[in-house]
């Protein structure tokens, strides 16, 4: 669906101006209360966030731990992507955080979230938000396995 056939049913209803409110490559725990309060807006009525954290298995094998590793051009895709979402829905309020360096079992990997105007709306642009992070950003996961194996996954 365009962005047209969108915003057909509530006109007048286009991304804010400037809704990036926070992009960041850290190597520290990201914090979900801190992206959630950057994409408060009075004037959206639905927020998407999703939250994505290091499980312990992939394809049946048992992990350990992994490490996240960015190319110096991460930021700049992350906010290529970012604002790509917010051309494409209207988007009031956007932010994304990804970690890189060690993380352990259940630690936060990557936050992100969308407020628009209606809940479908932020629903879809959450979600094409991470898929376009996930596929496109220059971020790669090394995994290390409970038998001893390690691989590098998205390099």
């Amino acid at each position: 669906m365009d962005r047209m056939a969108r915003t057909h049913d509530h006109p007048g209803e286009l991304a804010a101006p400037d809704p990036v409110r926070l992009l960041a490559i850290r190597d520290t725990p990201l914090s979900v209360d801190e992206v959630f309060a950057a994409v408060g807006e009075s004037s959206a009525g639905g927020t998407a966030l999703f939250v994505g954290t290091v499980r312990d298995h992939d394809g049946g094998s048992g992990v350990d731990g992994l490490g996240y590793s960015a190319h110096p051009s991460a930021e700049a895709e992350l906010r290529r992507v970012a604002e790509k979402v917010a051309a494409d829905f209207p988007v009031r309020a956007l932010a994304a955080v990804h970690r890189v360096g060690d993380l352990a079992i259940g630690d936060l990997a990557v936050v992100v979230a969308v407020s628009c105007p209606h809940r479908a709306e932020a629903f879809e642009a959450c979600r094409r938000l991470i898929d376009d992070l996930k596929s496109e950003v220059p971020i790669w996961k090394h995994q290390r396995f409970s038998d001893g194996t390690e691989e590098w996954v998205g390099a």
